[in-house]
């Protein structure tokens, strides 16, 4: 079975990433969402992404105006899937709502078409439980942003087949990604490991060690990191850096994964980084200056 046909669920930031990605390669996208207004907004965002690649010359006029004809917009899940080879869920990472969409996927997606998610933590193995299809269910983690970064993480579940697998890995790679194959474990491998170390870094800011400033000035400078872990944690939502611990921390049962009580401090605080305008920096609309914020310079 070859992929034609792509459907992706979820408009965010992530589910506009991939559909932009896929679109851009040729293939036909349905982007599906439950508001109408996130489908706009997602429209809005793909576009100026393509104007952004137009400006600098990677693509042509040409390319952006293809691009976008190969986006069919919609909030029909059911309809929307029925021709689908390959549908991708890019929900909001809440286990509950994933189940719910996987077992409605697997409701009306033909039965060739391999179901994956773009899970950043949940279990695989428990999403395809919610389906008739366990075989046919894999993960296919993007980084953010999607349009830009190589990596995809695909995640085994305990009963994907190998032939799943290869589709997905060679997939990968056709839209010019770099695929790693990894098992699914709580966090997989991105995560497991970027996770905790930004755990560590909010307990050095907690204990008053250093301030954040200093805390991502040595690990940009130090060990060549492209932005420090504090300023990451921001970009990636600490609502979302505190559950994926929490994943991690329930499957694993280790302490070593449980969020530092700082980070449960300002995710209940509602500072949860630059989607609320403040985290460890403070952000302003249409600035990119990054202005710690005051509460931690009592801190050191």
């Amino acid at each position: 079975m070859e992929i034609k046909n792509v459907s992706v669920i979820g408009a965010g930031t992530m589910g506009n990433g991939i559909a932009h990605v896929f679109a851009q390669n040729g293939f036909p996208v349905n982007l599906i969402d439950v508001s109408e207004k996130q489908l706009a907004k997602a429209l809005e965002t793909i576009t100026n992404n393509l104007d952004r690649q137009v400006k600098k010359g990677s693509i042509d006029g040409s390319v952006k105006e293809k691009t976008l004809t190969h986006i069919h917009t919609g909030s029909d899940l059911k309809s929307l899937v029925a021709q689908a080879d390959l549908v991708i869920e890019a929900a909001t990472e809440n286990q509950t709502i994933k189940l719910k969409i996987f077992a409605d996927i697997d409701a009306a997606a033909p039965a060739h078409a391999i179901l994956a998610s773009n899970t950043s933590s949940i279990s695989i193995t428990k999403i395809a439980s919610s389906t008739k299809r366990p075989a046919s269910v894999i993960g296919m983690h993007f980084m953010n942003p999607v349009p830009v970064m190589k990596l995809v993480e695909i995640i085994n579940g305990y009963h994907t087949d190998k032939t799943v697998t290869e589709k997905i890995v060679a997939l990968a790679k056709q839209l010019g990604k770099v695929p790693c194959e990894v098992n699914d474990y709580p966090g997989f491998i991105a995560n497991r490991i970027l996770m905790p170390m930004i755990n560590e870094a909010i307990y050095a800011l907690y204990e008053g060690v250093a301030g954040v400033e200093e805390i991502d000035t040595v690990m940009k400078l130090g060990m060549a990191h492209p932005m420090g872990p504090l300023q990451l944690a921001d970009f990636i939502g600490l609502d979302v850096c505190e559950f994926i611990l929490n994943v991690m921390y329930d499957g694993f049962k280790n302490p070593k994964y449980a969020p530092c009580p700082l980070l449960v401090n300002m995710v209940n605080a509602g500072s949860l980084g630059k989607k609320s305008g403040e985290g460890f920096y403070k952000y302003a609309a249409g600035s990119k200056e990054l202005v710690v914020s005051g509460q931690f310079k009592k801190l050191v």
